[in-house]
């Protein structure tokens, strides 16, 4: 048994116990599947439902999450942080973009779910790349493969949702400095090679093409990536962010001192994500 299948069964009972029935089928994503979690590693999970959900279900399926997920789980037991997508399969399939997600949990939205907002569905160019990797890693928890519940996102739809999310990705750079390296080094290795890989094995890619000046700050990035900050058995590791004595001392990332050379690393992978995007029409 992985270290994280109890939690990952958690999420499976709360998934059938709010939809039922109307469940065509749940597939775990993400690093579990493509290279393995990580320490900091979320769990990725895609549902598939049969038809829109309800409010209700919104706010039951948040409540069951919020108890569950991540560092500041309500059951009071730290655990994985939880990414859930839930699409309504006539939404998806037959293919049509922008595509429509239905609900998104994920921690880095639970102080907006704390103070009482519920996931709401909205258009969401996203799913073209969540939808991929799905498929690429092929790996139903419950109902069938996703290649009979989903269909493929068409080359040019993956294209053009990668690159409409860069800006947003760009705003987070402060913050959440180490998955937006990463993500940026995926985003331009799909690009340039048509195929969706794991953020380390993009930064490796990435790695092999920067000038020497512009590495270190990814090198960081993705060594954090494999090692994790801290182990998930480390009490500092749900230490909380908003509190001053669980800052960089107790174990927490800083790149404050790197800060430049990080935004000079983004300007110049930036520069490379836009001249593919104008070879290819973008």
């Amino acid at each position: 048994m992985t270290d994280h299948q109890p939690q990952l069964d958690q999420v499976l009972r709360l998934v059938h116990d709010v939809l039922g029935a109307e469940v065509a089928g749940v597939c775990l994503h993400g690093s579990a599947v493509l290279g393995g979690l990580r320490p900091d590693s979320d769990i990725d999970v895609f549902v598939v439902a049969r038809r829109r959900m309800t409010d209700r279900e919104r706010r039951n399926l948040l409540h069951g999450l919020l108890w569950i997920s991540g560092r500041g789980a309500r059951s009071g037991v730290p655990a994985r942080p939880v990414e859930l997508i839930v699409v309504a399969q006539g939404e998806v399939r037959p293919w049509r973009y922008p595509p429509r997600c239905e609900f998104l949990y994920g921690e880095w939205l639970r102080e907006e779910f704390e103070r009482g907002e519920v996931p709401a569905p909205a258009v969401m160019p996203d799913l073209a790349p969540l939808i991929t990797m799905v498929l690429l890693g092929d790996t139903p928890l419950f109902g069938p493969p996703p290649a009979r519940l989903l269909d493929p996102v068409p080359h040019e739809d993956l294209r053009r949702a990668i690159v409409a999310g860069v800006p947003e990705l760009l705003a987070d750079l402060a913050s959440d400095t180490r998955n937006v390296l990463l993500t940026l080094a995926r985003v331009w290795t799909t690009l340039a090679t048509g195929t969706v890989t794991s953020k380390d094995a993009a930064a490796s890619w990435a790695l092999d093409r920067l000038p020497d000046r512009h590495r270190p700050v990814l090198a960081r990035a993705r060594s954090l990536h494999l090692g994790g900050r801290e182990s998930l058995a480390d009490p500092a590791a749900f230490a909380d962010p908003a509190d001053p004595a669980d800052s960089v001392g107790a174990g927490s990332e800083s790149w404050d001192g790197e800060m430049p050379a990080v935004r000079a690393h983004v300007d110049v992978v930036v520069r490379a994500i836009e001249q593919l995007a104008e070879r290819d029409g973008h």
